[in-house]
């Protein structure tokens, strides 16, 4: 492929072997976008001088033999929601008064990608305060997923997994409340990586521990294993502004080799409860038995869930809309009243929510976190018996973009009723439970749409997690699915 398309691994080798320059990558980079963003919408905001003013930077220092980052001159994209740039704008995922909202400070993904050496071209598109699995708002409009524009590329991180599906950028930031790397990585195609809680930081204010009430983390969307290793290795480590975070140092692209010969897996066509599409149940069904050719012995289980699936969609919606209300507090201190002044910039679904959140009392909470511990005890009683837990990523294939900015999920699969924010979604469980996971393509669906299989390990397993990852790319590879996005637009 051409140099769109060359991974973060080779491009790095490149760079510093001197075989390309920062300044002909992201010039190369910057066409790109011009050419191909308008097709997918997702880059909506663009910083193409300061990138080139940071690449002019990083070829100097490149020159002068100064010692250099792993993602030296590769250039990437970080996301419109709660991810800051001092000087760019954050529209907490499109909220139409917020169109000018700058702000003065770095998120953790923007300061450690830059530590590494890497090059932020612009923020992507994501929905409304990312309570959702698609990316829609009023603002921007709708995310179109590379391999069919007419889909939409999920959420929330979509508009960040529709530029590394078309090649716009190798890398990009994804945060995950609810699966919002997976879900799109699943959709576009990608590998998406989701850490062990307190691997990388997740710094919030003025409540530090705000991204507890659901697991909140920040990770990246890549096109393959290694690319999505080498970005944790520069995203992780301590942080003295997360009290969630571990103090570890590991090499990630160490144990990419490590063979899956002799482990225990745990499948689950359905985590017990959710309905799922026949396609994609057929296609991961298939992909999970790759793992018995590597070595490893796969069992089909009962995860032990005693809640129906609608019931835990709620319970994931409350949880999270409990940080969301904090952030309306906070805008409302600074006299930006969104649900009293601005509820029309606000989707129905997600005013509904915030409505049930401000009417929630202590016992509610308690409830909620009572039965978030059940899921987490489910959880570990499986890997007290095995060492991984597969699953679909998503119970659906993509679903059409609608034209009045606020696209949803499916409502209904197989007959059966689900919430169309998160409800079908195998995503979210493990944002109550913190296990680290991953999304891997698994193969297309009858009319080319990829279909993703989500990879689960123990606590702090995220070595198990990422080389099961890498075992199996090596035995199917995905490569060539990129093909499939490159029409060329109109």
């Amino acid at each position: 492929m051409d140099l769109a398309f060359m991974s973060v691994a080779e491009l790095a080798l490149k760079i510093r072997r001197r075989e390309l320059s920062p300044v002909e990558i992201v010039e190369s980079t910057i066409k790109r976008i011009e050419k191909r963003n308008d097709r997918t919408n997702a880059f909506v905001h663009l910083a193409f001088e300061e990138a080139r003013e940071k690449a002019k930077n990083t070829e100097k220092a490149l020159m002068s033999g100064e010692a250099i980052g792993p993602l030296h001159g590769i250039p990437t994209a970080m996301k419109d929601l709660f991810d800051f740039y001092p000087g760019w704008p954050t529209t907490l995922g499109g909220i139409r008064v917020l169109k000018d909202n700058l702000d003065d400070k770095h998120c953790v993904y923007a300061e450690r990608i830059e530590q590494a050496g890497s090059i932020i071209m612009g923020k992507t598109n994501s929905p409304t305060m990312g309570l959702r699995g698609v990316t829609d708002n009023y603002l921007f409009g709708p995310t179109r997923n590379p391999f069919d524009l007419s889909k939409n590329s999920g959420g929330s991180s979509g508009g960040s997994a529709a530029a590394v599906a078309d090649g716009l950028v190798p890398i990009a930031e994804g945060t995950d409340g609810g699966g919002s790397i997976r879900i799109p990585a699943s959709w576009c195609g990608l590998y998406g990586y989701k850490a062990s809680v307190g691997r990388v930081p997740f710094v919030s204010r003025p409540n530090a521990f705000g991204s507890g009430n659901i697991f909140l983390f920040e990770g990246t969307l890549t096109r393959n294993v290694e690319d999505a290793a080498i970005g944790l290795n520069a995203l992780s480590g301590y942080h003295s502004r997360d009290p969630f975070s571990i103090d570890t140092n590991s090499n990630f692209t160490s144990i990419l080799g490590r063979s899956v010969k002799g482990l225990k897996i745990a499948y689950s066509p359905n985590f017990d409860i959710f309905p799922v599409d026949k396609e994609v149940e057929n296609v991961v069904s298939h992909s999970v038995k790759t793992f018995e050719e590597l070595g490893a012995h796969v069992e089909e289980i009962n995860v032990g869930i005693n809640h129906s699936q609608q019931e835990l969609s709620d319970l994931w919606c409350r949880l999270m809309i409990i940080s969301n209300i904090e952030a309306f507090e906070e805008y409302k201190k600074g006299g930006i009243d969104l649900l009293g002044d601005h509820r029309d910039d606000l989707p129905p679904e997600y005013v509904s929510w915030l409505e049930k959140g401000y009417n929630m009392d202590i016992h509610d909470i308690i409830k909620d976190q009572r039965i978030r511990t059940e899921l987490y005890d489910a959880i570990e009683n499986i890997f007290e018996k095995y060492d991984l837990l597969i699953t679909p990523t998503l119970a659906s294939l993509p679903v059409e973009n609608a034209d009045n900015g606020n696209t949803v999920g499916p409502t209904q699969i197989n007959g059966e009723e689900v919430d169309p924010l998160i409800g079908w979604c195998l995503t979210y469980i493990t944002n109550f439970t913190g296990h680290p996971s991953a999304s891997v393509p698994a193969g297309l669906s009858n009319s080319n749409l990829p279909i993703g299989m989500q990879i689960i390990g123990k606590r702090y397993a995220d070595d198990d997690v990422l080389s099961a990852s890498a075992a199996f790319e090596r035995i199917k590879p995905w490569h060539n699915i990129y093909n499939l996005t490159q029409k060329e637009p109109v």
